[in-house]
């Protein structure tokens, strides 16, 4: 396919000695098309023809998830988290000009577990629609391939067969650095959390897709949370894999880690001690590799862009189309192009960096097929020996209360009924409950029964019966390991989540049903419509014109206008194509001469992306690749308009003014 030829391939350049590694490369966004397995929006929507089949109108495609997701009657938000955008910082951000309060951005995630028996879209799946330009686009998660996929859905539209594509993930990384979701920070100043938004979006007199135009700050705030975690799963995947490692030792740490999520899972987040076996074959080998392999840690790209209020100064909406046009300008420091230090680094010898290598895998472990996982360990466990743990209680002075004590270490109180401060040796304090529930422990036992009837006036012997999980779990992944599946469901590849929850079920004797097998679509790249080049074959472009295809071409040849597809066409119209879109690249090729500081837009080609062309962003300035890009660009200026062009000239009226790319009609 024509836009292979542009992937973009990492390229070694020099970097500090020393320096964390990236756990994603922002110049390294892989091939556009999986390289294996599907996006979950593919396996959520494929059709029984190996098509899509995409509900329309957005009302009905949010209904189609939700019997998806659990609900928490408690919980007063919606399962699948919308918010509405009328000014944001997408690619389609003018797409709705000048009816920007009409026509929405709609950002939804999710980020609810699953209902029984359902796949896990829990933080993986965002959708953005911007009806104006009758496009979706998706992220989702990859779970094969140990990616977040990056989809678009074209034509959707009334009386529209809605078609959808791949990405081109060289446009994609430019923005979403890790491979993976973005948002705004608190406060959300750009969605309808914003009252003056809210306000704006109300007055347009019409309903969004059933979502409520005024809205507090819970929403956003939810999908924050969901792009945060999304973020961390690069992390857990290159943990699994290479930090693990290869051969025996390695499957034996991931059986170690996938053993301990499970538990972690069953005690509700609440880590228990790990035991002699998890020290031997996780921790001590997990922090040996990954100290020999990343001794400076691991660096965790930033997720969350700077809050920006578009409405900030604007005391009357401007009639004009240009002024309209430059509300929906983004600066450089709130453009998403712009480079993104680390958010957190993650090192083998810190305190916290086993804690979070099992609590990244489990965030893996429960799909909708968890409460038959939970069944299962129970039916097992019964019938292993219950252990009883025998406590001595004494009466606390000046309360009804009893303090209980084992001989190695568990401690509880008692009092009225309720237990408080339950905490077995190493284990975090149990919440407080009732002595007559039945509660999970944070080891991932059940604590069945608690025996208090041998307590007279608050003293005595307090009995703990204990249902052996833990020990379930451990003999079912025992088996699993030394499976016929083991080695290949334990090898250094992403984390199997789905066959290894089979697996396991299979170990415990409940092997789930089959399903039927789900015909997948194609996988589609988005491509040029007309591919460039009308020009007898083996005729090359003039070399000022070449060079744009050079640079440019890993995001400007495509079938999308966002970003404009100016090197889309024939190559007889290239340079008039170039001459319309002058303005803008002279911009975007002049702020390279600046500090960031001074940049009103971000350079061109984006700056993360540079290294993968095989020069550092510190070079890009200096360039005698971007000076003949700009030399052009400067000449056909010049010709236009008989000066010297000046970059503060050309953005006095906001850059969001200066004659777009794609003349009117242009594809």
């Amino acid at each position: 396919m024509l836009l292979a030829a542009f992937a973009l391939a990492t390229v070694a350049v020099a970097e500090p000695a020393r320096a964390p590694a990236w756990v994603v490369d922002p110049a390294a966004p892989g091939p556009h098309l999986p390289p294996v397995g599907a996006s979950l929006f593919d396996q959520l929507f494929a059709d029984d023809r190996g098509g899509h089949a995409v509900p329309f109108p957005f009302e009905k495609l949010l209904v189609r998830l939700d019997p998806l997701l659990a609900h928490d009657a408690a919980d007063a938000l919606p399962a699948v988290k919308p918010v509405l955008i009328p000014l944001g910082r997408s690619l389609q951000r003018t797409a709705a000009a000048p009816d920007y309060f009409r026509f929405p951005r709609v950002v939804v995630a999710v980020d609810s577990p699953p209902a029984p028996g359902a796949p896990l879209l829990k933080d993986r799946l965002y959708i953005g629609y911007a009806e104006k330009s009758a496009v979706l686009e998706v992220i989702s998660y990859n779970e094969t391939a140990g990616r977040f996929e990056f989809q678009l859905v074209k034509d959707y539209r009334a009386g529209a067969r809605p078609q959808v594509f791949y990405a081109n993930r060289n446009i994609c990384f430019a923005c979403h650095q890790n491979g993976a979701p973005i948002f705004s920070r608190a406060l959300w100043d750009e969605t309808n959390a914003n009252p003056a938004i809210a306000a704006r979006l109300g007055a347009a007199g019409r309903s969004f897709y059933g979502i409520p135009p005024a809205r507090g700050v819970d929403l956003p705030y939810a999908i924050d949370k969901a792009v945060r975690r999304a973020n961390l799963f690069s992390l857990t995947q290159r943990l699994w894999r290479e930090g693990c490692g290869p051969g025996e030792a390695g499957a034996a740490c991931r059986a170690g880690l996938f053993a301990a999520a499970v538990r972690l899972r069953l005690a509700d987040g609440r880590a228990g001690r790990p035991d002699a076996a998890f020290e031997a074959s996780v921790a001590s080998a997990l922090r040996r590799r990954a100290g020999e392999r990343w001794p400076e840690g691991l660096a965790i790209g930033r997720s969350d862009l700077p809050n920006r209020n578009p409405l900030q100064g604007v005391t009357r909406w401007p009639d004009a189309l240009p002024a309209q046009l430059a509300l929906s300008h983004v600066p450089a420091r709130f453009e998403p192009l712009a480079p993104r230090p680390p958010d957190s680094w993650w090192r083998a010898d810190g305190p916290d960096a086993l804690n979070e290598a099992v609590a990244g895998v489990a965030e893996f472990v429960a799909d909708g097929r968890w409460p038959r996982v939970e069944a299962a360990l129970a039916r097992r466990a019964a019938s292993l020996p219950r252990r009883v743990l025998t406590l001595d209680c004494t009466p606390l002075p000046a309360s009804r209360a009893s303090r209980c004590r084992s001989a190695d270490g568990v401690t509880l109180d008692l009092a009225d009924g309720r237990i408080s401060r339950l905490s077995l040796a190493g284990e975090p304090p149990q919440p407080a409950f009732a002595a007559a529930d039945a509660v999970r422990l944070a080891g991932g036992d059940w604590l069945a029964r608690v025996d208090a009837r041998a307590l007279k006036a608050g003293a005595g012997p307090l009995k703990l019966q204990l249902r052996a999980d833990s020990q379930a779990l451990a003999d079912a992944m025992a088996a699993l390991a030394a499976g016929p599946d083991g080695a290949a469901l334990l090898a250094d590849q992403p984390i199997p989540a789905t066959a290894l929850i089979d697996a396991l079920l299979a170990a415990l004797g409940d092997a789930p049903a089959k399903g039927p097998r789900l015909l997948l679509p194609a996988p589609n790249l988005e491509t040029p419509d007309t591919p460039p080049g009308n020009a007898p074959m083996g005729t090359p472009l003039p070399a000022p014109l070449a060079a744009f295809h050079a640079w440019c071409a890993a995001c400007h040849l495509s079938a999308e206008q966002f970003p404009p597809n100016f090197l889309q066409g024939p190559r007889s119209e290239l340079e008039a194509r170039i001459r319309q879109c002058a303005p803008r690249i002279f911009v975007r090729l002049a702020m390279a001469r600046r500090t960031p500081a001074a940049r009103e837009k971000t350079p061109m080609p984006p700056e993360t992306l540079l290294p993968a062309f095989g020069i550092h962003p510190a070079d890009w300035e200096t360039s005698p690749d971007r000076a003949a890009l700009e030399a052009v660009v400067a000449a056909m200026l010049r010709m236009e308009t008989g000066r010297e062009p000046d970059p503060d000239a050309l953005l006095a009226g906001g850059y969001e003014a200066l004659r777009p790319c794609l003349a009117a009609g242009a594809h």
